[in-house]
């Protein structure tokens, strides 16, 4: 019986996000080079998780560890991507497909957020960091479990590395916003911001956040920096084959005490026990479809025009 990893990723508008999500795809191939390794996408992008799951059937693997490329457990990891899971495994005779957790929090991510920044001030001149304001931006969901995850990457990270403040934003769905925090970080008696976006790979949001805070570093008195995404380190693939481990030999339970799905949450009482299915059903690969169809459209119109000279 052949046995399968099957990465699922998010999926992104852009292009650049969709290529590094693939490239990490292949470091997990050399990694695992025993299994049969594909990948797919919960929405905008193609492969979606069906159409990953059926070629591998196809390959005879009967059984897949499905391990979820998201960093922190809102809505896409404890119901898009189970949901998903979980209707496909009845669709195949003899298949079983094990869900690993989310990423998550772990010793590898932490080294890897510590990498970045560090990477970061060594291209600009040195400053104590007590001096020096950590803002740390996640992506923001309507799940508080989520979200407090991001303060808490954040709070590891100031104490650890020595910042004089640390504070944290969102880029959308709650709050704060970035757009809202930057004018506050303004006031405070820090002459350097160090800004580490909380992303695995580039994209329209992470895009829209280096636009944001060089919009504002443009005409402030202070001093704002920004890291990259984390992309294919060796840190993230560490990380990644924890989960798989944990799925295969261990427990692959998220963290549930804090769930609002689960135990009443101040302001979230009333979502206890709600169904937890997929919704995002109705975008699966549709915009990265269209993408092609625009650029197929321009490409014909090229050819046509150099045909007739224009």
């Amino acid at each position: 019986m052949k046995r399968g990893i099957l990465l699922c990723g998010h999926g992104s508008r852009d292009k650049e996000g969709i290529e590094g999500f693939k490239e990490l795809v292949l470091l997990l191939k050399h990694c695992y080079p025993d299994r049969i390794v594909d990948y797919g996408f919960l929405e905008f992008s193609h492969p979606v998780y069906a159409a990953a799951v059926e070629r591998m059937y196809l390959e005879g693997v009967r059984e897949i560890t499905a391990v979820p490329a998201i960093l922190f457990a809102g809505g896409h990891a404890k119901n898009d991507i189970p949901y998903e899971m979980n209707s496909l495994q009845q669709q195949y005779e003899g298949l079983t497909i094990k869900l690993a957790s989310h990423i998550g929090i772990t010793p590898s991510i932490l080294q890897l957020a510590k990498k970045n920044i560090e990477i970061l001030e060594a291209q600009h001149p040195q400053t104590d960091r007590k001096e020096t304001c950590l803002l740390v931006i996640g992506r923001g969901t309507s799940d508080p479990d989520a979200n407090s995850d991001v303060v808490k990457l954040m709070r590891m990270l100031w104490e650890g590395m020595g910042f004089g403040f640390g504070t944290t934003a969102y880029i959308g769905v709650t709050t704060p916003l970035l757009k809202d925090t930057l004018p506050l970080l303004e006031r405070l008696p820090f002459q350097r911001v160090v800004v580490l976006p909380i992303f695995l790979f580039t994209g329209v949001l992470l895009k829209r956040i280096y636009e944001q805070i060089d919009t504002f570093n443009s005409t402030s008195e202070k001093e704002f920096l920004y890291t990259s995404s984390f992309e294919t380190d060796d840190l993230l693939l560490e990380a990644l084959s924890e989960r798989i481990t944990e799925a295969e030999k261990g427990s692959p339970n998220m963290n549930c005490q804090l769930c609002k799905y689960r135990t009443q949450i101040v302001g979230f009482e009333n979502e206890v026990g709600k169904e937890q299915v997929g919704h995002h059903l109705a975008v699966k690969g549709i915009l990265f479809e269209e993408d092609e169809k625009i650029e197929e459209k321009k490409g014909l119109l090229s050819g046509v025009k150099k045909i007739l000279g224009i």
